[in-house]
């Protein structure tokens, strides 16, 4: 297991210039994007470093989804810094961008592709010491203060793929509530059904010990290594904070409470599906997002054309949970009941369920007697659509733009995310792809 060290606390931003002091950091690179570099978190990080007399300088060009092209940039700024420390303020994007440009700086002479993750990079590991990086989260969603991941679009193939390693892991992440407050509603919802994934993905992952062959030495064990009984732990206690208070969250930016709780599940589920992994909504939404047309989401101050990561996960998650039941049923039917407003009643009722689930699970009403083990995919995939259908979701796929048209190129995309796909607990081909995504068209 690994994970970051975390703060949490309303104000602990405001400490950020005594942690860069006492780690004796004398040249800090402060990293964020150009929307957030005019509002109060990054204020607050400013406030601390001049407070604290650390020299510093900012790089506010981070791009809203990343691309290899802005991780390109944003390592050729840090390089040329010389930075002994980095301070990453903003969702995903930020802290994902800076986690690269600190290990490209500290590997001056590795070609970009080393360490991305393979059959699109060689997936190198990372042998370099790397530089002190503070993580200040601004979403709820990614949970990238967490995790040794980072994300961007690989333009010349049009789709999403990454860096993982624990190296890249941030030294600290620093969790402050009041920062929830700036984000627009459906940002909180799109950063919100990133959490909601990256708790049923883990959870429903493949085990760890059915993974094979064995890596033939530590430092090529993968980051994400299957559902394991710690990270699920996490998982499902991410995903009850998730029922609770996304709904929430979204329809009351003052309520902080919902904010506050959003903000600790974003990191309880970065640090399950950190060690865990995701599976096929990750995978599947990665060519969802590199081969967008011309949507562009509500709420996101972008000047291209963009589907949200939180978003183009959550699309798939019905089709994908009906895949995947068969494998673990039990699993699917409490994370069902766990999210569920019409919830699942646990009973003793064997006659209903095989012995291997051990225990029943019930909808309230006229279908009660109908939940057996072929039901557990219909009965999550229902749940999630009751969810996003009351957050106002789009229908689908078609409703971002695509069509049947597209799913070979969609199905395309997704094949080299065996980094995560190969986690799903079913394996799928080709064809169990085109059908999953031609089952995502819509939705309602």
């Amino acid at each position: 297991m690994a994970v970051s060290n975390i703060r949490y606390g309303a104000g602990v931003t405001k400490e950020v210039g005594m942690d860069l002091k006492n780690m004796g950091a004398k040249n800090v690179c402060l990293m964020t994007d150009k929307n957030l570099s005019q509002l109060p978190p990054v204020q607050m990080v400013m406030d601390s470093l001049v407070k604290n007399g650390i020299n510093f300088k900012v790089y506010d060009n981070v791009r809203v989804e990343p691309t290899d092209r802005s991780f390109m940039e944003a390592i050729e700024f840090v390089k040329r810094g010389a930075f002994d420390a980095y301070v990453a303020v903003g969702g995903g994007s930020t802290m994902d961008t800076c986690k690269a440009a600190n290990l490209y700086a500290s590997s001056p002479h590795s070609d970009f592709l080393d360490y991305v993750n393979a059959p699109i990079g060689k997936g190198k590991p990372v042998s370099v010491p790397l530089k002190p990086l503070i993580a200040v989260p601004t979403t709820s969603g990614t949970g990238s203060e967490t995790t040794g991941v980072a994300i961007f679009d690989y333009e010349h193939l049009k789709v999403k793929t990454g860096i993982a390693s624990r190296a890249i892991k941030p030294t600290l992440g620093l969790i402050d509530p009041m920062h929830t407050l700036h984000m627009p509603d459906q940002v909180v919802a799109n950063s919100g059904f990133d959490v909601l994934c990256h708790a049923l993905e883990s959870y429903t992952a493949l085990p760890y010990h059915m993974r094979s062959p064995c890596p033939s030495n530590p430092i090529t064990r993968p980051a994400y290594q299957g559902s394991n009984p710690i990270s699920d732990i996490w998982a499902v206690h991410a995903l009850r904070i998730v029922a609770k208070y996304l709904k929430r969250a979204v329809r009351n930016p003052d309520d902080l409470e919902a904010r506050s709780n959003m903000h600790l599940a974003s990191a309880f589920a970065g640090i399950g599906f950190g060690n865990a992994g995701v599976h096929l909504c990750h995978g599947m939404s990665y060519p969802i997002s590199g081969l967008v047309k011309t949507y562009k989401a509500k709420d996101y101050n972008v000047d291209h054309p963009l589907v949200p990561h939180g978003l183009s996960v959550v699309l798939t998650s019905p089709a994908v949970f009906t895949f995947t039941a068969q494998m673990s049923p039990e699993r699917h039917l409490e994370t069902a009941e766990i999210l569920g407003r019409e919830k699942l009643k646990r009973k003793r009722h064997y006659a209903l369920l095989a012995p291997a689930v051990g225990r029943g699970y019930f909808r309230e009403g006229a279908d009660t007697r109908t939940a057996r083990i072929p039901d557990a995919g219909p009965i999550l995939a229902d749940t999630l659509r009751k969810f996003l259908f009351d957050l106002d979701v789009d229908d689908g796929l078609a409703a971002i733009g695509y069509s049947r048209a597209d799913i070979p190129a969609l199905v395309k995309g997704t094949l080299p995310q065996e980094r995560v796909t190969k986690l799903a607990p079913r394996p799928q081909s080709e064809e169990d792809l085109s059908d999953l995504f031609e089952a995502s068209m819509k939705l309602y």
